[in-house]
């Protein structure tokens, strides 16, 4: 049952804030103690017999439920793509996101920058006024989560996305094995898989998603439907490009707004075709603007991720080279703007790709991780000089005083 409408959790719920006494939402993961205590209960064990540090036995799959979920690899060619209209149903959303919020049971805030989950609330069965707050509050948040959603199947999944807009077709990447499903994107690792940590550095791992495409994806939802047990690694890390962009300088600012960079596809199709695989689309490389303005925020991010981003344009080779090493180097070390996700078991996150990077992490092996992921195209980047800084917005609008960016104010090394 939602909350009656005066519960303080949905009428005092701001994006960066967080009441550290509410109660825990119902669907969170459960805290080391309660886990181990209930597991040691059910098996009648000494948690001394069962514990290995570091090990978990892996999942066993036999009869396998989702083996038509399993990637494949058609060897077929498709057209470029022609533009795409698209109209931001964020827009549409509540400001208060109260059509969503007051029939939840729970929402809270992982970090001020970015992150938010949502419990008691079933995705299958948002109205449509639900699924524009939801919008509204991606675009607000960077990345929403949700526990649990075993009903939120591959269908609901796709029909979600195209209420958000046109579903992007990958170029490389998986497929399932069922057919008529060209639009689901396929993440399926087992201890079958090669190790991939000795080809990519942690920081070029962090990326949105395929932004060498003349319109990149707004909202993005991810399902796992098979992962690691609590423990057993396997996280996704998000990063606020709002919050990247809100770090930097005034007069960086100034000077990365003048700027375009350069987002190219041919690496990702050639690491494709090293592998055997078919390229299904030619690869483009496609110039964006190096800031840009959320249409739904207003709020100015940074357009930039290690993953496709090979030149900034205008300027010298060093001098782009030495810009690209130092937002590689704040993208992947300013903690304050990346939250992590430990997933459970039919966990859903959404998050939007034009004002945030995201990364796997290695080390889960060797359980399986199988997910599912659809992504929606978006309108072509682009930047506005009447855009706003979502810090300074929120510090007015707390009442906080504004960052100092100068060097001139000593602080505390804080453990």
């Amino acid at each position: 049952m939602a909350p009656h409408a005066e519960d303080p959790v949905l009428l005092d719920y701001k994006p960066y804030s967080m009441d550290p006494l509410k109660p825990k939402a119902r669907n969170a993961v459960p805290s080391l103690d309660e886990e181990t205590t209930s597991s040691a209960t059910r098996v009648g064990k000494q948690l001394s017999e069962t514990y290995e540090p570091g090990h978990l036995q892996p999942e066993r799959h036999e009869n396998y439920a989702y083996d038509y979920l399993g990637p494949r690899f058609p060897n077929v060619h498709w057209d470029e793509l022609k533009d795409i209209a698209y109209e931001d149903k964020g827009l549409l959303g509540d400001p208060r996101f109260r059509n969503l919020l007051d029939a939840a049971e729970d929402v809270f805030d992982y970090i001020p920058k970015i992150g938010t989950e949502i419990s008691g609330l079933r995705l299958t069965q948002l109205t449509d006024a639900q699924m524009c707050d939801l919008a509204r509050l991606i675009a607000t948040r960077g990345v929403v989560f949700f526990r649990d959603q075993d009903d939120f199947d591959v269908e609901a999944q796709r029909e979600l996305g195209k209420f958000f807009g046109t579903l992007h077709k990958h170029a490389t990447t998986s497929m399932p094995q069922k057919e008529g499903l060209e639009d689901v994107h396929v993440v399926y690792t087992t201890d079958q898989s090669l190790d991939q940590r000795a080809l990519f550095t942690p920081t070029y791992l962090w990326h949105s998603d395929v932004t060498y495409e003349a319109q990149p994806p707004s909202y993005t939802s991810l399902k796992v439907l098979t992962g690691p047990p609590r423990g057993g690694g396997g996280d996704t890390l998000w990063c606020s490009q709002y919050a990247i962009y809100d770090v930097l300088s005034a007069p960086m600012q100034k000077y990365l707004e003048s700027l375009t960079a350069l987002h190219s596809a041919d690496e990702q199709a050639e690491g494709s075709r090293a592998a055997g695989r078919p390229v299904r689309r030619d690869p483009i490389t496609t110039e964006h603007p190096l800031v840009r303005v959320n249409p739904v925020t207003g709020w100015k991010s940074l357009f930039f991720n290690p993953g496709f981003v090979t030149k900034i344009v205008g300027v010298p080779k060093a001098e782009s080279d030495a810009v690209i090493r130092y937002l590689n180097e704040l993208i992947s070390t300013t903690q304050e703007a990346h939250v992590r996700f430990q997933w459970g078991k039919h966990d859903v996150a959404i998050w939007d790709n034009r004002c945030t990077n995201h990364t796997a992490s290695y080390g889960f092996m060797p359980h399986r991780r199988h997910a599912v992921r659809v992504t929606v195209t978006a309108e072509k980047p682009y930047f506005d000089p009447a855009g706003k800084s979502q810090e300074e917005e929120h510090n007015k609008k707390w009442g906080l005083p504004q960052t100092n960016k100068d060097g001139s104010r000593r602080s505390n090394y804080n453990d």
